[in-house]
């Protein structure tokens, strides 16, 4: 690669970053020790929420909270086709079967239209979910109150995947505060909009869904004599209670982690120009970035374009393999998961989520991160222009 390519993301790493990562490793704690609750404390105060459980990746966070709701065999959880596989996949360790709801064709988020559609049949049928999983695609909230108000209806759980979205906000609720759900998903990959290098966190303000959630993340197990069955054998003892998971984040990446909180509003400020900066830029050409709710403020993880391929006469893959030519590190989210070969064979097929699938055929991500110039900025206009012969 290049040393002028510019990526659709990374991270932006500072001085005192690294200072709390060495400071860790020179201490007595490399992994389960005060780092981890010193980082869901940050996050926990940011958004306004009672609990934060720290885990490996995101991934595992959507599957212990989905555990810990009861989901399993016999249930269902649906989920929004323009994800990663991972909001599906969670339910599918916990032995569910799985389902999607259509894309709003602005917003390419959950359409609480579709939803309530599908939740009239699913109820004649015998087929309603156990847990919803809206997506906060791009880092713009799902219509969490409409949401809310149909779990409350049709009496599923709510678990928001925010993986995208901290920072952002809804009707003036901090996304990730779960004012309208059981628990929110957060990821701290290196593209996202804070990062541990991997992990990732659940907020809840429910008190016993984070004592089980804490628990499944290592082993299922307890130190809690209150919590054991029978008697505790002395202050070394532990029982397991169930099957839980080794999903814990170390003491390492929590540093990092807590660090990078302190510049969160930073982050999602510069990210918020950036996009502005691209809305400007962009303007006129023959596509269009994703519609936004003016109920909400985005986090800006990804900025998306949709192309006009009848008036470009090119196809989203020459446009995607110009700009990659030209150094730009365009990338695409995401594909369907409906259309995986691992969920086709679940009886899943083109044609199901059609808002969905038009999405996907024009879509294209461009660069997003906080280190972005202005200059970075032009120079991806002049290479989408180029790229589509204007």
């Amino acid at each position: 690669m290049s040393a002028d390519f510019l990526p659709y993301g990374r991270q932006s790493i500072s001085v005192e970053d690294i200072d709390a990562v060495v400071s860790v490793l020179k201490s007595d704690f490399l992994t389960q020790g005060p780092a981890i609750p010193r980082f869901e404390k940050a996050v926990t105060n940011w958004c306004g929420v009672k609990h934060g459980i720290a885990m490996a990746n995101g991934t595992a966070t959507l599957h212990c909270a989905a555990k810990a709701l009861g989901l399993g065999h016999g249930d269902w959880l649906w989920t929004a086709p323009i994800t990663f596989v991972a909001s599906a996949n969670a339910g599918r360790y916990c032995g569910a079967q799985i389902d999607f709801v259509d894309v709003d064709p602005g917003t390419i988020l959950m359409s609480p239209d579709r939803l309530e559609e599908k939740l009239i049949l699913a109820e004649k049928n015998g087929t309603l979910p156990k847990i919803v999983v809206p997506v906060h695609f791009a880092g713009q909230s799902c219509d969490m109150p409409r949401i809310h108000a149909l779990g409350q209806k049709y009496e599923f759980k709510i678990i928001e995947d925010a993986a995208h979205a901290l920072g952002g906000e809804f009707e003036g609720e901090r996304i990730g505060n779960c004012r309208w759900s059981d628990a929110a998903s957060h990821s701290f990959h290196p593209v996202k909009i804070v990062t541990s290098g991997e992990g990732g966190m659940i907020t809840t303000n429910d008190d016993e869904l984070a004592w089980r959630i804490s628990a499944l993340r290592t082993h299922g197990i307890t130190r809690d004599a209150d919590r054991m069955i029978g008697e505790s054998h002395g202050p070394w003892y532990y029982q397991q209670l169930e099957l839980g998971y080794n999903y814990r984040m170390t003491d390492l990446q929590a540093a990092l982690g807590a660090s990078q909180m302190t510049r969160l509003d930073s982050f999602a400020k510069r990210r918020r120009e950036i996009a502005n900066l691209y809305d400007v830029e962009l303007a006129g050409l023959p596509l269009r970035p994703l519609a936004r709710d003016p109920r909400g403020i985005s986090g800006w993880h990804l900025y998306m374009i949709r192309l006009d391929l009848n008036q470009i006469k090119k196809t989203r893959r020459q446009v995607f393999e110009s700009l990659r030519s030209q150094g730009i590190g365009v990338n695409v989210h995401y594909i369907p998961v409906h259309l995986q070969p691992d969920y086709e064979r679940l009886n899943f097929r083109l044609g199901m989520y059609p808002e969905a699938e038009r999405y996907y055929e024009e879509a294209i991500t461009l660069p997003m991160f906080a280190d972005m110039t202005e200059a970075d900025v032009q120079r991806v206009k002049a290479a989408v222009v180029k790229s589509i012969d204007l």
